[in-house]
């Protein structure tokens, strides 16, 4: 009997090892409540994180609170009850995008309760925020499409001043 103990804690130490990886190399992690969920919805839902490189797991709420704890992270005890699912992103928005998006889709199915932001605690509010922040690509995007529209317009008035002279 003590031998199946023995494997099943090393087993679940295992498991909060593997979430504490994932946390530390995460830009953002986002705590998820859902409930009441269909498979095809749930499986739509995990499409999306997937789409947006987001890892999204169910894990139970001890293994994410010791993983967090052993960080010496404490802010999400309150918030680790009822179903909870987690999603770790690569960069500080994407899960929220995701989980905000999804939440909209699925009303009252899934929601967020909570973030951990490039290391630091966020509410629910916060996550909403991230959320509604463009992508990294999209902001360099509309950087150089600024930078670019004076060097245009420059380039068009001399176009112009050199045909006049050129017809003049």
């Amino acid at each position: 009997m003590a031998k199946k103990t023995s494997a099943a804690l090393v087993e679940k130490q295992k498991v909060i090892s593997e979430i504490k990886e994932k946390i530390s190399n995460a830009q953002s992690v986002i705590i998820i409540n859902y409930s009441k969920l269909t498979v095809a919805e749930d499986l739509q839902l995990r499409r999306e994180f997937r789409k947006a490189q987001v890892d999204y797991k169910v894990y139970k709420n001890t293994f994410i609170r010791r993983a967090f704890n052993e960080l010496n992270v404490t802010d999400f005890d309150k918030y680790l009850q009822s179903t909870t699912s987690i999603a770790f992103g690569k960069d500080v928005n994407s899960a929220a995008k995701v989980t905000v998006e999804q939440s909209k889709k699925l009303t009252d199915k899934i929601k967020a309760k909570c973030g951990y932001i490039d290391k630091a605690f966020a509410d629910e509010k916060m996550i909403s925020v991230l959320a509604s922040i463009p992508s990294k690509e999209v902001l360099l995007a509309k950087m150089l499409g600024s930078l670019k529209a004076p060097m245009s317009k420059l380039a068009n008035i001399l176009s112009q001043v050199a045909k006049k002279q050129a017809n003049g």
